[in-house]
């Protein structure tokens, strides 16, 4: 099979890793029921036929089934990495040899490749794109104004990509519908807050084998994924401290039993720093030159952005590699600062993401999303648009079918009431 499909159009790092990619996927697919029962029905009804479609998202094993089942939906469609050290590369060579999915993706590609990359996927002129970070559509909407007419619509699932999006459409330059898979409830409940604390720890663990019991781990952020990073270190025995710009979010952290303070004031005294804002340079060289010996720093966001490594290279006299994704940058002022999985996503740089598990919704909500877009082709604004309740419910309801879980139904006296203004105390 590999030999007859090199003349698929792909960039992969090896085809010939395809055998462990498709083991591996469908290792994956065990734990991915809901997504299973969507791409079984798409199969049947094939909501995507003539529909070209492009998917920027990290090639891992979970994501393959998402591909998959675009594909059997009858969606032309390619696959494209979202963040240079996310690919799978078994994944990506089997999504090619063994389901003849065209992948551009290799982990450890440079700006310019995924550029290009980027550049390829538009060039497949899109009716839908489904983003992680919203660089094809950004690219779209800055480079490739002719081809706007021919979009249907793109899904985005990261909360970057909806900050992107927003700025998008306040500035008047969104001027077709994106679904807004981050906020549904099956998504960002699960995918963010347990998927991202696992992983994200997962990845630390990897690639530094350090005990975290005892530690002093700084959690910037506190959204879910911050609320799921703290919340899976304080299980693991770490002394957790939040730092948070949102006074709301703080109050939450402080009632969850975390301390809150500035990073000003927690970079003394941590062991661990983990990022998850999505904003930019949350640790700058004023945190840098006060950290312990050793410190070590890492993001969960979805840029390379959140930790200031321009500076951090200025200060420091060597940069030499410690482990495998680990860095040691050794500082002028005699001290070392180690950074994990080069200031990337760390869940995927140095581990292999979200569990299945918890994927099977979140990309649930995407093929849902896709197919959303195409029922409602023309009726849709331009702008923002939520998943709606109807379909966010019902992926609930297969997960929970799946686990086998039954839960209550209201009762007829009890719809009456929930109905009613007459009746009181």
């Amino acid at each position: 099979m590999i030999a007859t499909l090199t003349k698929l159009k792909h960039e992969v790092k090896d085809l010939s890793l395809a055998p462990m990619g498709k083991q591996r996927i469908e290792w994956a697919g065990r734990e991915m029921p809901v997504l299973r029962q969507i791409k079984e029905r798409f199969a049947q009804e094939k909501p995507f036929d003539g529909i070209r479609l492009v998917a920027c998202c990290h090639v891992t094993t979970e994501t393959a089934h998402l591909a998959i089942a675009l594909k059997n939906g009858g969606a032309d469609a390619i696959l494209i990495a979202s963040n240079p050290l996310s690919t799978q590369d078994d994944v990506a060579a089997s999504l090619v040899a063994d389901y003849e999915i065209p992948v551009f993706a290799i982990k450890g590609e440079d700006a310019a490749t995924y550029n290009r990359h980027v550049e390829i996927a538009l060039d497949h002129r899109p009716n839908i794109i489904i983003d992680d970070g919203s660089d094809v559509t950004a690219t779209l909407v800055q480079d490739r104004q002719s081809q706007i007419s021919e979009i249907i619509g793109t899904t985005e699932e990261t909360t970057t990509g909806i900050v992107r999006l927003l700025a998008m459409f306040n500035d008047g330059v969104l001027s077709f519908p994106a679904m807004n898979v981050n906020d549904a409830d099956t998504k960002h409940f699960f995918d963010n807050r347990y998927g991202t604390g696992q992983s994200t720890l997962d990845g630390v663990i990897r690639a530094t084998n350090v005990l975290l019991a005892g530690k002093t781990l700084v959690v910037a952020g506190y959204g879910w994924c911050g609320k799921g990073v703290a919340m899976r270190g304080r299980g693991l025995g770490a002394n957790v401290i939040v730092t948070e710009i949102d006074p709301t979010k703080a109050i939450e952290a402080i009632m969850d039993g975390f301390r809150v303070m500035p990073m000003e004031e927690a970079a003394p005294q941590a062991d661990l720093f983990i990022t998850v804002t999505g904003n930019k340079h949350v640790i700058r060289p004023e945190h840098f030159e006060v950290m312990k010996d050793g410190a070590m720093v890492a993001n969960s966001g979805h840029f390379d952005i959140e930790i200031d490594l321009k500076s951090l290279g200025e200060m420091s006299s060597e940069v030499r590699d410690v482990r495998p994704f680990t860095q040691q940058y050794c500082l002028k002022n005699g001290k070392s600062v180690v950074v994990l999985g080069e200031g990337r996503l760390v869940n995927l740089a140095a581990a292999e993401g979200h569990p299945s598990a918890v994927m099977d919704m979140s990309f649930a909500n995407q093929a849902l999303a896709c197919e959303y877009l195409v029922k409602n082709k023309g009726s849709l604004k331009p702008g923002l648009h939520s998943i709606p309740v109807e379909v966010d419910k019902e992926i609930a309801r297969l997960k929970l079918q799946a686990m086998g879980i039954i839960i209550d139904t209201l009762t007829s006296e009890q719809v009456e009431y929930m109905n009613s203004w007459t009746s009181g105390t």
